[in-house]
């Protein structure tokens, strides 16, 4: 399987990166091939402007060349995987962004659905697994992603999975953080999506 990754950190040297890297080592070592898309050393704006707003026509537009350049890597491509720091319980603006910009009109809706059979989305929380499940932030963030995004672009496999407590410092923890974004890049073909009603 051919796997695009798409990273968004501001600093390389992160433990977003670091997850990344391990990610796509599993995947590797499992037989795909990976890309990684750095968003930010590649300059992606992702600000929609005027020449990537959706026409919402039964034709597909053409978009800015930086967008029709993102979707044509995105396309070669038969899965995806995000992976992003949570911030204020959702997706950084960069990645949000990227999603507006080259999910659009004609490629994940309207005239056309993306083709891709699964994505992953991978955030690492600062905050504890019991902090999120208090007030759902977890089942919020998966609503939004597996059904509000994927299941709309047509994705059939759709799957959140948050690595928590990135932010502590207890010995050992980041490495079995980074063992554990590994194992989901080996095992990425045999990952479950997540269900809804």
């Amino acid at each position: 399987m051919n796997v695009l990754i798409v990273a968004s950190h501001p600093r390389t040297n992160s433990f977003t990166f670091a997850v990344a890297d391990r990610f796509a080592q599993g995947l590797q070592d499992a037989g795909h091939r990976a890309e990684l898309l750095d968003l930010y050393s590649i300059g992606f704006d992702p600000a929609l402007r005027e020449a990537d707003e959706p026409v919402f026509s039964s034709t597909r537009k053409m978009y800015s060349p930086e967008v029709e350049a993102e979707i044509a890597r995105m396309m070669k491509h038969e899965a995806l995987a995000y992976v992003f720091p949570i911030w204020w319980y959702n997706m950084p603006a960069m990645l949000k962004g990227y999603i507006d910009r080259v999910w659009n009109d004609g490629i994940a809706y309207g005239s056309g659905k993306l083709h891709h059979e699964r994505v992953l989305w991978l955030g690492l929380a600062g905050a504890s697994r019991e902090h999120f499940e208090k007030r759902h932030y977890d089942d919020m963030l998966k609503r939004q992603l597996n059904v509000g995004m994927a299941s709309y672009a047509g994705i059939p496999v759709s799957k959140v999975e948050i690595l928590y407590n990135t932010l502590d410092a207890r010995p050992g923890l980041h490495e079995r953080l980074l063992a554990q974004a590994y194992d989901l890049g080996f095992r990425y073909r045999e990952m479950k999506g997540d269900v809804f009603e």
